[in-house]
């Protein structure tokens, strides 16, 4: 028995149980192997004349037989000699395919596209075997070898035995896996089914360039015997059928104008199971030093999964049209987590098992090309399919608003204006742009209400008195919108530019307000002076009102902006009453910061003229019953509870 060259025991454990996390990919090896051997045979028969090939007759073939435990991948490839079998598989970590490449890297193009890189692959074979045995009979060569291990104690080659490969035109190489009994693993049966070898190869191998073939088992109706009855049984048979496994050619490859936009969704809905179309398909390619092909769906309904824990984001990654990892989180950022889709390249540098990336550089290059290639599309989309995108929006657009809460407002540039938002004044869609060409002339503010509906929070008198005085106000219902607009504070809009020319930055800087904070200015200059009169002329019973409500309110004062209603709650500092809101929702809700309250009285109102009655006459008990209930009903319309409901249902019953 011959011993592998290298410290093969400690060496060939470290691949089995640490180089590799999935022992599924296995097959993918094998498969990749196999498809190199037959790329070399194609290389040697474009650059020797004398090689006769038929391209058609080259294929992997996979058999498995369930009572023996063995699982076979066989090709019709270039094949191995003695010594080469005693190179490539006897020395642990040499590639052929590596030293393949290196020779011949001048006359490689489009039609060779070896996959092999590190020499290692083959021996993943041993995360479901007990032995393997390699038969194999380099092209052109009398002779077949075969190589046979168990992965620890060496290996031996001898000539192949009678049967194996010993017609001249059986070169190739035959790989059979002898699996681990069921008893140390029954997962590993599942591979020694037909359903087990077709759903790895279309998971990792589909589209390897050549087809993978196997014996597949059909059935078929049997014709009706002529002396067959009306009550007869159709009766089926059983056959074997060559089956091609993979796809082979991937749609991603084609450039889209060869592509018809029906392949593109059944594309899209068979391999990310969604029976719905994509509401848009992004394809594009890039060559150079670092050359990929990218195919992306942005989907026309949001995943049930999509904002849970368990949601995974990510592109499915393939090099040289073999999967290396189904979900790479690292092309998308979390932003743009609903998009899927597929890149594919040749040039990243893989780490040794290809279950991984070496190098992040390159992947941060292909990052950066389809965020920007997602942000155009939606843009795109925005400004030619209103209607499209704004379904779009109502499924994905919370995930937009994160993108800039999370960044710190870094990415509002990139993201705000893929925004929309809905107008009170309009009733419809609007995104920031359209709001700042549509305002007032002398706005210096984007107002905005945020709650729990469109309904209450368009009766709120904030935003009732907004929309009186001819502002819009924007409504914004989700909980993540006030946060990420006070992150954002600021916008400054874009205009457009005639054709073939770059947009040009408004030169005003738009602050972002909530109608419902205490230092909003939207009166006119007489109505803030009678305010300020107001609000002089009765500080006594301000003060009064004050220590009737204690702690709930830090200030009662006179609002020049109240039209209609009697008072209203108001925040100031940098706690606003819809980021209180929704803080107490969670976990830690007893800890969180609370808003500072101002009670706010409408001097026009004939309930203030009750309270400067009541306050005049001394009747101290009855202004702190008054105080609390108007601090409760403003509390009830904001969407607030009430900080005592029996309080307040006693005092409500005192009244009547």
């Amino acid at each position: 028995m011959r011993q592998f060259k290298t410290e093969s025991k400690k060496l060939l454990d470290l691949m089995i149980n640490s180089i590799y996390t999935n022992r599924e990919i296995f097959l993918r090896e094998l498969v990749s192997n196999a498809s190199d051997a037959i790329d070399k045979l194609s290389f040697k028969a474009l650059t020797d004349p004398s090689v006769q090939l038929g391209e058609e007759d080259l294929a992997i073939r996979l058999s498995f037989d369930k009572d023996a435990r063995t699982i076979t991948v066989s090709d019709n490839g270039i094949g191995m000699t003695e010594s080469e079998l005693d190179k490539n598989l006897g020395t642990i970590a040499h590639s052929g395919s590596e030293a393949f490449k290196d020779e011949n890297a001048e006359h490689q193009g489009a039609d060779i596209d070896i996959i092999g890189q590190f020499g290692v692959g083959f021996y993943s074979s041993f995360m479901v075997a007990s032995r393997v045995r390699v038969v194999s009979r380099a092209f052109g060569a009398d002779q077949a070898f075969a190589w046979e291990s168990d992965g620890i104690r060496g290996y031996t080659i001898e000539a192949a035995k009678a049967g194996e490969r010993d017609g001249a035109a059986d070169h190739g190489t035959d790989v059979t896996l002898f699996l681990r009994a069921s008893g140390e693993d029954e997962d590993l049966d599942k591979f020694l089914s037909e359903w087990g070898l077709r759903d790895l190869v279309k998971r990792y191998s589909n589209y390897v360039r050549h087809p993978v073939q196997m014996m597949a088992t059909k059935s078929r109706q049997l014709p009706k015997p002529d002396d067959a009855g009306d009550d007869y049984t159709p009766q089926y048979e059983q056959y074997q059928e060559l089956e091609t496994l993979n796809s082979m050619t991937p749609i991603w490859k084609k450039r889209s104008s060869e592509v018809e936009q029906t392949d593109y969704d059944e594309f899209y809905k068979a391999t990310f199971h969604d029976w719905e179309a994509p509401a848009r398909t992004i394809s594009f390619h890039a060559e150079g030093a670092l050359s990929y092909d990218v195919l992306l769906f942005i989907p026309g309904r949001a995943p049930f999964d999509l904002y849970s824990k368990d949601y995974e984001k990510g592109l499915a990654l393939y090099s040289s049209n073999v999967l290396i990892q189904e979900k790479c989180s690292d092309l998308l950022p979390d932003y743009y987590n609903f998009v899927r889709g597929v890149v594919d390249s040749p040039d990243v540098a893989l780490n040794i098992s290809r279950e991984t990336l070496q190098q992040n550089r390159q992947l941060r290059a292909i990052a950066k090309r389809v965020e920007r290639k997602i942000h155009d599309e939606l843009a795109a989309m925005l400004a030619d399919e209103r209607t499209v995108y704004e379904t779009f929006f109502e499924n994905f657009g919370r995930g937009l608003k994160f993108g800039i809460y999370e960044s710190y407002g870094a990415k509002a540039g990139d993201l705000a204006d893929l925004l929309l938002f809905w107008s009170a004044r309009e009733e419809r869609w609007r995104t920031l742009g359209e709001y700042a060409s549509a305002m007032k002339e002398g706005q210096d503010k984007i107002l905005y209400a945020a709650g729990d509906s469109r309904e209450r929070l368009g009766k709120l008198p904030a935003v009732t008195s907004a929309l009186g005085r001819g502002y819009d106000v924007l409504l914004c219902t989700q909980d993540i919108d006030e946060f990420m607009l006070q992150t954002m504070r600021s916008y400054r809009p874009v205009t457009a530019a005639a054709e073939g020319e770059s947009p040009v930055e408004d030169a005003r800087e738009l602050e972002l307000a909530n109608v419902a904070t205490a230092d909003l200015d939207l009166a006119t200059e007489e109505e803030k002076s009678a305010a300020e009169q107001s609000t002089k002329e009765n500080e006594a019973l301000f003060e009064a009102m004050v220590k009737a409500l204690g702690e709930k309110v830090s200030a009662v004062r006179v609002s020049a902006n109240l039209t209609d209603a009697p008072a209203c709650i108001t925040a100031q500092g940098p706690i606003s009453l819809e980021m209180e809101r929704v803080m107490m929702k969670g976990p830690d809700a007893g800890m969180m910061p609370k808003a500072e309250r101002v009670l706010e009285l409408n001097a026009q109102h004939p309930v203030f003229a009750k309270l400067v009655a009541v306050h005049a006459a001394g009747e101290d008990d009855k202004l702190a019953l008054y105080a609390n209930l108007l601090y409760d009903q403003a509390l009830l319309v904001e969407g607030l509870p009430v900080d005592d409901p029996v309080e307040f249902a006693k005092n409500i019953c005192s009244l009547m």
